[in-house]
């Protein structure tokens, strides 16, 4: 039998015995997470932003307590080490990590080449994020990446890639999405599928959007309460990413999340009607104070204007999601009135009433949820079903209770121990990804929309841009 025939008489066997399985399908394997204590190991990688420390603020019985650090030398470095350092040693419920930790310029190089963890946490630049996660998954290792994992419509085919490849080698990739934790915004989504309550959805119009999201940020704040300490190249959009690609991301999460609860979305749902981006303006003072730093770096010169750095962190999309209007705004500020912080502002339109987040003045900055009855509706009815749809969901959601503000317009009242707070919403995420690391895959929605998600951010930029 000649060598032709023998290659041949293989390929028809191997077809045989995969079944005629096509190659670019991927066979399904067991996971390789039981749930055992310390089976996930962590490596942290290039962590210039201090969400990559909240990951680590407490512990879990899964993951076991050494951590391998990878990252270039410098103070980004050493400031994720000294935040590790203060939840190893604060006075109540301190963690017990052990940081391991590799500096140098081949840093990437060198995790792929060691692999003494099979999951990685990244936080921090994120033009170089997308490559990271490609290069990490392409490599067989599990991705929990802080947003936004892309910030560029050039790089965004790459990301898509990273998904692709990260299912063709049974790893998960997936990003860390606080907000969906946050307890206005979960008690919105629940009374927003109450028909009987909420009615349906409007699609809204361009002038009045079916669902707008607001997110007014502040470069300098408090972290683990300390005054956080922000890299110079957090104020280089093209290494941070502007407004509508970076905090946006939470937000375009947020109203596919709400308004179409676990569906699977696709690229061809959007459609981007307007844009618009615009800078915030830090004095030499100002960027001294969040920065330590005395004066502005060569690669932010091409941003200065009369002795004032331009930051491009704001816009604002405005699009359709199968056909529902949606509207997103990113605001930047230098920093927040005394006793206020972030604050987060929300409406979803319905046929019969409006939810509506509030986390202004009045609210002690604190997000509230109100509940606008519309007018031509049925008040004392709607009441009734008002007060039963609440009452249905103390049994998730224990002792949130109405208040009646007037004859339209109520409050929903949500006890302390539900407001968990932005950073603790880092740990719940977290345990979630642990738990789909025991089975092995994430929601059959999430990977398709997470690449909308950031089709739509990406293509946001680029109609702000123009």
């Amino acid at each position: 039998m000649n060598k032709i025939s023998i290659v041949v008489l293989v390929a028809v066997v191997l077809a045989a015995c995969s079944g005629g399985t096509n190659s670019s399908q991927t066979e399904k394997t067991e996971p390789m997470f039981t749930g055992a204590k310390n089976e996930v190991k962590i490596m942290t990688l290039d962590p210039g932003h201090f969400h990559a420390a909240l990951v680590q603020k407490n512990m879990y019985e899964q993951v076991a307590p050494t951590v391998h650090v990878y990252a270039p030398e410098g103070p980004d470095v050493q400031g994720h080490l000294n935040l590790i350092n203060s939840y190893n040693t604060r006075a109540e419920n301190p963690t017990s990590w052990e940081e391991k930790v590799y500096t140098g310029p081949d840093f990437l190089e060198k995790m792929l080449e060691e692999k003494p963890g099979n999951v990685m946490v990244t936080a921090g630049n994120n033009a170089k994020k997308t490559d990271y996660i490609f290069k990490t998954v392409e490599a067989g290792i599990n991705v929990l990446a802080d947003k936004p994992m892309v910030i560029t419509p050039e790089k965004f085919p790459l990301l898509e890639d990273a998904f692709e490849t990260a299912a063709e080698n049974n790893v998960l990739l997936y990003d860390i999405m606080t907000e969906r934790y946050e307890i206005t915004t979960i008690l919105q989504r629940e009374l927003s599928q109450l028909p009987e309550v909420f009615g349906e959805l409007v699609n809204g119009t361009l002038e009045e959007p079916a669902i707008t999201k607001e997110s007014v940020h502040h470069f300098f704040k408090y972290v683990s309460g300390s005054a956080l300490k922000r890299p110079a190249w957090f104020f280089d959009t093209e290494q941070q990413g502007e407004g509508v690609v970076d905090v946006g991301t939470h937000l375009v999460d947020l109203i596919q999340w709400e308004v179409f609860p676990e569906e699977i979305l696709s690229k061809s749902d959007v459609n981007m009607l307007s844009a618009k981006r615009w800078a915030t303006n830090l004095t030499p003072e100002m960027f001294e104070k969040v920065t330590k730093l005395d004066e502005f770096p060569d690669y932010l010169q091409k941003d200065v204007e009369d002795g004032v750095l331009k930051v491009f962190s704001n816009g604002e999309i405005n699009y359709t999601l199968k056909g529902v209007h949606a509207k997103v705004s990113v605001i930047w500020n230098f920093q927040a009135p005394e006793g206020a912080g972030d604050t987060h502002y929300s409406i979803m339109r319905g046929s019969k009433c409006n939810l509506i987040i509030r986390q202004g003045e009045e609210e002690g900055y604190k997000p509230q949820l109100y509940i606008e009855a519309n007018t031509g509706i049925d008040i004392k009815e709607f009441a009734g079903s008002l007060y039963n749809g609440v009452q249905g969901l103390t049994s998730k959601y224990p002792e949130i209770e109405l208040e009646k503000l007037n004859e339209t317009t109520w409050k929903l009242n949500i006890p302390d121990v539900l407001k968990v707070g932005h950073e603790a919403h880092f740990g719940q995420v977290t345990e979630k990804f642990l738990q789909y690391l025991v089975d092995g895959e994430l929601p059959e929605w999430e990977v398709p929309n997470m690449i909308v998600k950031y089709y739509t951010t990406t293509e946001g930029l680029k109609a702000a841009m123009k």
